[in-house]
């Protein structure tokens, strides 16, 4: 996913055919290291297409999900109760380690 965002960021940037060299820039800017199979994958799928004809066939597809194809994952049942407990155990008197708010 980092290399397409790359990918979107160079093109829309004003680069039409970012280079393997353009992404790798990119992403080691921010400390991430690219792969390069999943960066050869990218350029070739992506390169000399339109990215906001891309982009607005992605859109399309993404209005025609229901909204249970959306989202795929939901919480357990019960597990923000549990959540919630948990927060209440660790909320004991003292635990401010002698610093309150106001001091």
């Amino acid at each position: 996913m980092p290399s397409v965002a790359s990918y979107l960021l160079a093109a829309l940037g004003g680069n039409p055919s970012p280079s393997t060299k353009d992404i790798k820039k990119i992403l080691g800017s921010v400390g991430i290291e690219a792969d390069d199979n999943r960066l050869n994958k990218v350029i070739s799928e992506l390169n000399r297409r339109n990215i906001e004809d891309v982009i607005a066939q992605g859109i399309g597809k993404l209005a025609s999900l229901t909204a249970s194809e959306a989202v795929t994952v939901s919480a357990a049942p019960g597990s923000a109760q549990k959540k919630d407990e948990k927060e209440e155990e660790s909320e004991e008197p003292g635990s401010d380690m002698g610093f309150g708010l106001f001091d």
